[in-house]
This record gives structure tokens, sequence and C-alpha cells, in this order.
């Protein structure tokens, strides 16, 4: 969330901001409810002293000999008006708190001004799109075809939105994952994590999740726990309320995980293969940064992002979202776009996003300064480094051949088994 201080002291920039992303934010009522909170707060410390003085006075009248029945109601009364102020002030807090859950995080200054992803720029492409001497199929017709995707069977089992991956395709979901893996830990420097794929509703919270996205999650029904979205949530959320040691920043972590979602605010897209799934698996990149670097280790791991991408062998483009296409906790972002020849078109294959202060302030996420006594807020960051499935797709795409099979690449070919191409059955 943001600091309460941009409410009192610049209320005209977040209001901009606000109108700058899109977002129907009762700024009004925000200042309403904190005038009404501070004004609450300095009418219980004045009641307070106001019955500290009356308690005195208790003291001097009977040193006195005298009655202090008097003085005694008096302090009595006033515990009753602090106690209801006290929960004046909790109501206030509480629907201030609520409402500024739903505030979006403020745009960096550059970020480039826009309604919707129509007025994203790109910033750069890597590779050629291929050419075929055929009509390019699809990957679910691909899939198909050489036995390794089932949709049918899917549906059978959970319902629509799921997929069977079977022989190979299992193997190439498991190597995909194991080299992405393998490229972060060896070479990117970061730690490989196995958290929870269940989560408690402080998580969610934490990373934003919660309340914004609640209808796209899902929810154990006997439990306060979700299934994650992204390995993002448990991933950050390992430091939530702690204090990192002085010198221990920068933390990159990476994480495999299968990540649930409703895609409630799907329906009718992309209802075939493997694109918008309710579970699919995804290498993520975690990182936590002081905040005078954070936006250089954006471009750091935006960089290891489209490192799979290249290895791979899979042509994409880079486009910086705009102001109105900005995640909710998001103060940056970078999408890759990886070019899928069965829609002609690029597709996400993963976001990059920095985040500021804006989680770990929901978190409490603090590191120590060398020279100060209060500790600052971590800036944190992350990438899908990449959605697993989303590659399979660009690579059943991107390196088909003419007789229906698929050509393995170079940097997958040690986790295949010696397998170099999927043909069909």
């Amino acid at each position: 969330m943001l600091d309460l201080k941009i409410l009192r002291e610049e209320p005209e920039r977040l209001a901009h901001a606000l109108e700058d992303r899109g977002a129907t934010v009762d700024v009004a009522r925000l200042q309403e409810l904190e005038a009404r909170r501070r004004e609450l707060l300095t009418a219980v410390e004045a009641k307070k002293a106001e019955r500290n003085a009356a308690s005195k006075r208790i003291g001097e009248v009977k040193r006195a000999g005298g009655d202090a029945a008097e003085a005694q109601a008096a302090v009595r009364g006033l515990g009753e008006e602090i106690a209801t102020l006290d929960r004046d002030v909790a109501e206030t807090v509480d629907a201030l708190n609520a409402l500024w859950l739903t505030v979006p995080n403020l745009p960096h200054p550059g970020c480039p001004v826009g309604r919707d992803e129509s007025a994203n720029p790109e910033v750069r492409r890597w590779g050629r799109p291929p050419t075929f001497a055929f009509e390019p199929r699809a990957h679910w017709e691909l899939g198909e075809r050489l036995g390794i995707l089932d949709f049918e069977r899917a549906t059978k089992l959970s319902g629509a939105r799921f997929a069977v991956l079977w022989g190979a395709g299992a193997r190439l979901e498991r190597a995909l994952t194991a080299f992405m893996l393998d490229l972060h830990t060896g070479e990117h420097g970061y730690t490989e994590l196995l958290p929870p794929f269940l989560v408690n509703a402080a998580s969610m919270t934490a990373t934003g999740q919660l309340p914004k996205f609640e209808e796209d999650l899902f929810a154990c029904r006997d439990d306060d726990l979700y299934l994650i979205p992204t390995a993002e949530v448990p991933v950050t959320n390992l430091h939530r309320d702690e204090i990192l040691d002085e010198g221990s920043l920068p933390r990159r972590y990476c994480a495999y995980t299968p990540c649930f979602r409703r895609e409630a605010g799907s329906h009718g897209q992309d209802t075939r293969g493997l694109i918008r799934q309710h579970q699919f698996d995804k290498v993520e990149l975690v990182r936590f940064e002081e905040p005078e670097h954070s936006y250089a280790a954006l471009e750091e791991l935006t960089g290891h992002a489209e490192a799979v991408l290249q290895r791979l062998e899979l042509p994409y483009r880079v486009i910086e979202l705009c102001t109105g296409d900005l995640g909710f906790s998001a103060a940056k972002t970078y999408d890759l776009e990886v070019w899928l020849p069965g829609q002609a078109r690029y597709r996400e294959i993963s976001s990059c996003s920095c985040f500021e202060s804006f989680q770990a302030r929901r978190a409490q996420i603090r590191y120590r300064v060398p020279g100060q006594k209060k500790p600052r807020l971590v800036h944190t960051l992350n990438g899908s480094g990449l959605a697993v499935g989303r590659t399979l797709v660009a690579l059943l795409e991107n390196h088909q051949q003419a007789d229906g099979s698929v050509r393995i690449p170079e940097a997958l070919l040690p986790y295949m088994g010696g397998l170099e191409v999927i043909e069909p059955r």
C-alpha cells in the first residue's frame, strides 16, 4: 500500500496519478476519513489529559481530608467518553484501511501515460518470426496430432480450461521447468526455493491479490487458505514482518510452482489451448532490493527472463506497460511477448515489475541501514522466468515442421533423454 503521507500532503498528486491509471478511488472520502481519524485521536488525547488532571485532584482532595466523590464521578465519566472515542477511532481506522487497500500503486514518473494496452510502447525485439512453406498449425492442433495434449479427458476430470499432457508433452513441460531453474540459479545468481502452494489471507493481502482480485482466486472451503495464483505470493511473504540484516540485500529467489486462477474476468477469451488455464506451471523470479537499486534490478531481471527465450530460439518483443495497463501493485512493468505462428501475433509470456515499497509496506519487510537506527522498507520486484505452459506453446508453434513434427531446441536436448524431435503418432 501507499504511505498515508501522500493523502495528507499531496492529495492532488494522488488524484492525478489515479486518473492516469484509470482507477476509480474516492480520494475525497479518503481525506474525510483521515481527517476524522486525526480529529478523534486529538480528542482522545485531550480527554486522557483531562482524566489525568481529574485523577490528580482526587489524590489532592483525599490528602486534604475532603470528599472526592465528585472528582471520582468526573473520572468515571471521562473514562466512558474515552471508551466511546476509542471505538470511534477503531471504526474510522478500519474504514480508512479498507478503502486504502483498494488504492493501487502510483506509476513511476517515466511510465507512459495511456488508457489501455493500445498505448504500450514497444521497447525492443529479438529474433525474427519464422517463415514456413506450409500453413503453420496452432499448438492445440499440433499437440493433439502428436498425442501429447489431451483436452477432452481433462474436461472429463476437471472441466474447461484444464489439460492433460502425455508422454513427450509431460517430459517437455518438465524439461522446460528444469532448464529455467538451472539457468536462473546457475548463471543469474538466484536461490531456488520450493514454497507452499497454499497460503493464508495475510499473504494474499501483502502482495496485493486481496482484496482486489478475490474473485480470481481459488479459496479453500474450511480453512483460511488460498491456492496460489503465482509463486510471487509465498516467496515475497517469506520475509513478511521481518527486518533484514544490514548488508543482506539484494536477495534473489526463484521458484517453480503450479499456479491457480479462476480467470473470472476473461470469459470467452482463449477458450482453446493452453494460453489461459485454471492451472498452469510457472518459474518465478522475486527480488528484494535497496530503493536506490531497484530500477536497475528491474532491467537486469527482465534480461534474465529474456535469456530463456533466446536460449530456446523463440522470437519475442519487449513492451512497457502504460499507466492504464499497469497491474494493481506495480509502479513499472515490462511485458515479454513471444511470437506465436498459430495466431500470427505476439502474446504475453512474462511480466516483470518493480513494486517499489508498495508490497513491502503491506508486508512490513524492512532492512537495516548502516548508521541509521530506523530500518527502511525494501523494494520488491518479480517476473515470470517464464510461464512454462506458454513457453511450451511457443516452442511447439515456432519449431513445428512440415510433417507435423516439432524440433527440440538445442538448449533443451540435455533434458529430453535423447529425444530431438517429437513426431506424430
